[in-house]
């Protein structure tokens, strides 16, 4: 796939001398879902903002499908859609009239046929006339994702897009994006529900005091860092692990009834049932096997504590 977004040697230093983005290379391909991660502060809302054409950066390019962001502003913004964190909403308007305006300001005509497909896809035709302040902060969201969407972008960044909104509609919101994804559109997405960039990515890029600490697709990257564990449980107490056992990586709980194997998760299966076998052969009634594994939350906590 071709980038559609180029970012080379970005950074961001504000008056106060605080610096918001460090050396930030980073190349975002097209057609791609990328979920941005970082703590509060590390830099996230500040990338984007340089990318939209909201901050200006203090030196390094962006370049969004060939535009210079800076000296091509008009063009490459006509490109993006963006979801801000904040509910910044008109409330006495009509849901239809705000999306309408939207796509206005970016000097497109109206497109009464395409508003009526964007709005019955994000679950707001039906509320089309009613007010702003009429609607629930789940709706809300809604649409700012129609504003954001009004103009028919090829990108579109999400800040946050699910914060506030309850497990049904952060499902229900997923299903959208992916659909987007189907239709052609980059999309990168920042969240601090780690599980929903682990739900919809296929890259993530983590980013921390301004610098990107890695880019990778999601899968590769939990393989290479995720481990498994293997827990088994059984029904007499034991107090060390059979000799059969002692050349793999076991340990035992401090209830001395269970047996556990930790690994990472490019180790053969080979192995756990050997050891599932050794254990048998030892005597040791076996009650239940529990297994665990890393998820995309807990590389992400230990790659900032690292």
């Amino acid at each position: 796939m071709n980038n559609i977004i180029e970012i080379k040697d970005v950074e961001k230093i504000y008056a106060s001398g605080n610096k918001a983005l460090n050396k930030i290379n980073l190349n975002i391909k097209e057609g791609e879902i990328l979920a941005l991660l970082g703590p509060n502060g590390a830099g996230k809302t500040t990338l984007i903002s340089a990318v939209c054409g909201i901050t200006v950066p203090t030196s390094g390019s962006i370049n969004v499908d060939g535009y210079d962001v800076i000296k091509e502003y008009k063009s490459s913004r006509k490109l993006i859609g963006l979801v801000p964190q904040e509910i910044a909403l008109e409330p006495f308007e009509k849901v239809i009239n705000t999306v309408n305006y939207s796509r206005n300001l970016f000097g497109y005509p109206p497109d009464d046929n395409y508003i009526e497909e964007l709005l019955k896809k994000l679950s707001l035709w039906g509320k089309r006339d009613s007010k702003i302040i009429e609607l629930s902060g789940g709706m809300k969201r809604r649409v700012l994702i129609a504003k954001a969407l009004s103009h028919n972008p090829k990108i579109l960044f999400l800040d946050e897009p699910t914060a506030g909104v309850d497990v049904e509609l952060r499902k229900d919101m997923w299903r959208v994006i992916k659909e987007l994804k189907v239709q052609g559109v980059t999309i990168i997405l920042t969240t601090h529900y780690i599980e929903e960039a682990e739900e919809i990515a296929e890259r993530v890029a983590i980013i921390n005091d301004g610098q990107i600490l890695l880019t990778e697709e999601k899968d590769s990257l939990m393989k290479r860092m995720g481990t498994k564990k293997i827990e088994v449980i059984i029904k007499n107490k034991i107090e060390k692990i059979p000799n059969e056992l002692s050349s793999f990586n076991l340990t035992i709980s401090d209830n001395k009834q269970k047996i556990i194997f930790t690994y990472d998760q490019k180790r053969s299966d080979l192995d756990i049932l050997k050891i599932l076998n050794f254990i048998k052969e030892s005597g040791l009634d076996i009650i239940d096997i529990e297994t665990t594994e890393t998820s995309l939350e807990d590389i992400f906590v230990n790659l900032l504590k690292e």
